[in-house]
């Protein structure tokens, strides 16, 4: 029975493409260039912000972030930064009796932002908030705890097999890949992911047919 969809949050529900043009700005680089090495370093299995260490060797990323607050430049999400079927996806399973969380890698001022966008959802939690982020098993252990329901009644919904399908899947839960993003995309036809995945999708919309189809789910 499903009683609780979790959703990753960059390249699922919010577009990156703000947050790394910002930080192409702020370090005086072509945004085509950060957003190219973003994509090389991450399908290497590195740190995406490894690419802003390539161009500014040297750089301490955690105080560029505060300065980049301090001068007004900091982080940004609005109402365009989501993807158009976010809405209608997480308001339709509300309406069909599921729980609907919010958790991903992302600052706790995203955690703000997000809130402040009032989303239909019961919580939207970051890993800068928790103080745990993914592919870390404790995470999902954190996520379980919260949404209190068993880890096979609960459903991981994300684009990235490192730090989404994976972990989640390890973890107990029950796992929807997202094709959505530079990283769905690129792992969408992944022998491993597609192995490991428990449904594949292109929208969010999707995921109220697997709760329909899912015999156990009272609607």
């Amino acid at each position: 029975m499903i009683e609780t969809i979790v959703l990753d949050i960059g390249e699922t529900l919010v577009r990156d493409d703000r947050y790394w043009a910002s930080w192409a700005d702020w370090i005086g680089v072509p945004r085509h260039t950060l957003a190219a090495l973003v994509g090389a370093v991450v399908i290497q299995g590195r740190d995406p912000a490894d690419a802003l260490r390539m161009l500014k060797p040297g750089i301490d990323v955690r105080q560029a972030y505060l300065a980049r607050e301090t001068a007004g430049r900091g982080e940004h999400l609005d109402e365009t930064d989501l993807y158009d079927d976010v809405r209608p996806a997480l308001g339709g399973l509300r309406e069909l009796g599921i729980q609907v969380i919010v958790a991903g890698n992302q600052t706790a001022r995203a955690g703000e932002l997000l809130r402040g966008l009032d989303l239909p959802a019961d919580l939207v939690v970051t890993s800068d908030e928790w103080g745990v982020s993914k592919p870390q098993p404790a995470f999902f252990e954190r996520l379980l705890e919260v949404a209190e329901s068993a880890p096979h009644e609960t459903v991981y919904v994300g684009d990235h097999p490192v730090n989404d399908v994976f972990p989640a899947k390890a973890a107990g839960l029950r796992v929807a890949h997202l094709r959505r993003g530079p990283w769905g995309h690129w792992w969408a036809d992944d022998a491993e992911v597609v192995a490991a995945a428990d449904w594949r999708i292109d929208s969010l919309t999707q995921l109220a047919s697997i709760v329909a189809d899912d015999p156990s789910t009272p609607l």
